[in-house]
């Protein structure tokens, strides 16, 4: 690694922390603009009851020291403080769970879309305006235009009675994952043909076969090689995004995932697990983003990191 790939890096693990630190700001206050509080839901809760609940929790303390000391606690300790809800548990642990079901989902969907929209975009392409080419795009053109809250929708409609509607087991997992995968597979199905036909009428194609370069060398050697620089800078934030974007199919197919805490986290109010959610997903996508970037030098030397 030299140095001004290593310097990239670095200046870009600073953007990083950054962007983090934006959106805990933003997130924090946003929260504390809105009227009401976590405890106002509690039956029968006395004025007495609730400011000792604000008072355990340092809900009684001036904002900026609460925001402050939260600060503080994420980035030195990495705490993000106990559940206003689900007492007696930290905010880290129910992460910790939630993101055990979705990352698993979400790479097991991002997987079968990448693999899938690789292999079918290169066909598209190489079969450039044959029936098989139309078949795809028109195929692709109907995941993407459909949300995936439709699609799950509709797959739960169709297979109900065959696979369970529930995400709480393995066979409950494949309608949810095919959910999610749907849209990216068709973006990279999209994104691997546009970009292999513009590769297939290069130059140095024509070259290796005016040179008599056999066609699958030219294909999986050249071609699709120099075609994956696209899905790449797709594939991370991809990847980011089925995780961060799977709150409403986990809801649907009642997986055990991030999402229903996450939405269980703003419909109670409870700030700490609203705000630890809300991190590590922005998180996740900012890695995922800086991961990509790296990727491109691997794939292509000849890109310059500035």
């Amino acid at each position: 690694m030299n140095t001004k790939t290593l310097f990239y890096i670095l200046k870009r693990i600073g953007l990083a922390i950054l962007t983090v630190w934006v959106v805990i700001t933003v997130t924090f206050f946003a929260m504390r603009a809105v009227p009401g509080g976590p405890f106002l839901g509690e039956k029968a809760i006395t004025p007495a009851a609730q400011a000792a609940l604000e008072a355990k929790y340092g809900l009684d303390k001036p904002l900026m020291t609460q925001y402050f000391t939260y600060l503080k606690d994420v980035f030195t300790e990495f705490d993000f403080g106990p559940s206003l809800k689900q007492r007696g548990r930290d905010v880290i642990d129910i992460i910790k769970d939630g993101m055990a079901v979705s990352a698993k989902l979400g790479v097991i969907a991002a997987s079968i879309a990448l693999v899938s929209g690789v292999v079918l975009g290169a066909v598209a392409a190489l079969r450039r305006n044959k029936i098989i080419d139309k078949i795809i795009m028109v195929m692709t053109t109907a995941f993407i235009s459909m949300p995936s809250f439709i699609m799950g929708t509709l797959l739960l409609l169709a297979f109900a009675s065959v696979l369970p509607a529930h995400g709480e087991t393995s066979q409950g997992l494949i309608l949810p994952v095919i959910t999610l995968s749907l849209s990216p597979m068709a973006n990279i199905t999209r994104l691997t043909r546009s970009s292999m036909l513009d590769v297939l009428g290069q130059d140095y194609i024509r070259t290796a076969r005016a040179k008599g370069v056999s066609q699958v060398k030219i294909i999986f050697g050249h071609a699709l090689k120099n075609s994956l620089i696209p899905v790449i800078t797709y594939f991370g934030p991809m990847l980011a995004y089925i995780v961060t974007g799977s709150l409403v199919v986990e809801q649907i197919f009642a997986v055990p995932g991030i999402g229903r805490y996450f939405v269980s986290s703003i419909t109670g109010r409870d700030y700490p697990l609203i705000m630890g959610t809300t991190i590590i997903l922005a998180s996740l996508i900012v890695v995922m983003n800086l991961i990509s970037d790296i990727l491109y030098k691997i794939v292509d030397p000849r890109i310059n990191l500035e």
